[in-house]
């Protein structure tokens, strides 16, 4: 029985929910209950559409324990944490901004602008297993900074750090906090008041939502200003016409993302504990295999194989998986992440990235393996010959 072509690349992206789907059709003209609408303007077709839109609120406030006020839609997660670093930036004088050592290019790259722009920019370093390093931290602490940026769940390793502890301790100083929560949701139960940050991170299209929408939860006390002026959408901080179908979909994505969080975390472990065991009979290294993770996620390397060259090869016998992370794969460097975790820059380049999903199946994790052991087999035979 074939399983192919089987996608094992969740973190990067997830097919459009079902469900979501259907909620999102009418908005974009489909079927007899076919809607459009301005939601600034005053009449019917507008009302409906700023009705629609204040569902979607509540609904993704209510998937990470926010109140629908804090909700600011934006184009995605790059633009929700742009909007906060760089929204932030401009109410205060320049000053210290720390991000952890393995964040996201659409964090890094921000607080390299601010830093250009006169803010110092200090990195949290991590440990081998891709955790703060509470060293580093306290360091960082003792400088007293004025924003803080730490993703909650590492989109390439999938390690979990201790945010609420690291916000606690942030707002000691003042400073303000930020997670990336981008691939938390779903997978983690994610709660804002608990976090303790001031502002929060998604995107639909990692939980089944649709590409192009996501969202900054935002403390209704924390001032920013905007990245977008105009007409005043979403509070004055991101101007624009809404998407309305798209902004529907995230809200549909999320309540179902929250329900089905608990039962999918116990799943997809289940899967991920078999995948690691096969991966180390293959004589993988699992990268931060002992820091809490997502369920579903897997970061590892077997031996001096090429993560690049294997993962075109596992493509061409019909699975999809990556070499990091979707954003920066058209970079050749090793990964930044594991490169901050003191990793080795050649084991780093040999790292190979399994995220499942909602449709992922032991089937698939078992053929996959099998399909994994013929494909190393055969690029060390290779080598061997070429020796």
């Amino acid at each position: 029985m074939s399983f192919a072509p089987v996608y094992l690349d969740w973190n990067a992206t997830t097919p459009l929910d079902d469900v979501v789907r259907e909620a999102m059709l009418p908005w974009l003209g489909v079927g007899e209950q076919a809607r459009f609408g301005n939601a600034s303007s005053r009449h019917e077709y507008g009302r409906q559409a700023r009705a629609a839109i204040d569902e979607a609120r509540v609904r993704v406030a209510s998937a990470v324990g926010a109140h629908a006020t804090e909700v600011v839609f934006t184009s995605g997660g790059s633009e929700a944490n742009n909007l906060f670093l760089k929204g932030a930036a401009g109410v205060f004088k320049p000053a210290l901004l720390a991000i952890s050592a393995i964040e996201h290019p659409c964090v890094r790259e921000p607080a390299r602008q601010l830093q250009r722009g006169g803010w110092a920019l200090r990195e949290i370093g991590v440990d081998a297993q891709g955790l703060v390093d509470e060293a580093s931290w306290q360091a960082v602490l003792a400088d007293r900074p004025r924003l803080v940026s730490v993703m909650m769940a590492n989109n390439e390793t999938g390690v979990v750090q201790d945010l609420a502890r690291i916000a606690a301790q942030a707002r000691t100083v003042g400073a303000w906090v930020h997670t990336d929560a981008v691939q938390a949701v779903g997978k983690l139960e994610v709660d804002f008041r608990t976090l303790g940050v001031h502002a929060l991170s998604l995107s639909a299209h990692k939980i089944g939502g649709p590409l192009g929408a996501g969202a900054l939860i935002v403390d209704k006390r924390v001032e920013l200003t905007p990245l977008i002026a105009g007409g005043g959408q979403e509070r004055g901080l991101r101007s624009g016409t809404e998407n309305v179908a798209a902004i529907v979909g995230f809200g549909v994505a999320c309540e179902r993302a929250r329900a089905a969080q608990a039962q999918e975390a116990q799943r997809l472990g289940a899967l991920r504990e078999e995948l690691e065991r096969g991966l180390l009979q293959c004589g993988a290294s699992i990268f931060s295999a002992q820091a809490p993770r997502l369920p579903n996620t897997v970061f590892f390397a077997i031996g001096q194989i090429d993560g690049e060259t294997l993962v075109a090869k596992l493509d061409r016998a019909g699975f999809a998986c990556a070499s990091g992370s979707a954003c920066s794969s058209a970079n050749p460097e090793p990964s930044h992440t594991l490169l901050a975790m003191g990793v080795e820059r050649g084991l780093a380049r040999a790292a190979v990235r399994i995220s499942l999903g909602r449709d992922t199946t032991a089937e698939q994790v078992r053929a996959f393996l099998g399909a994994l052991a013929g494909v190393t087999d055969n690029l060390r035979n290779l080598a061997s010959v070429a020796a």
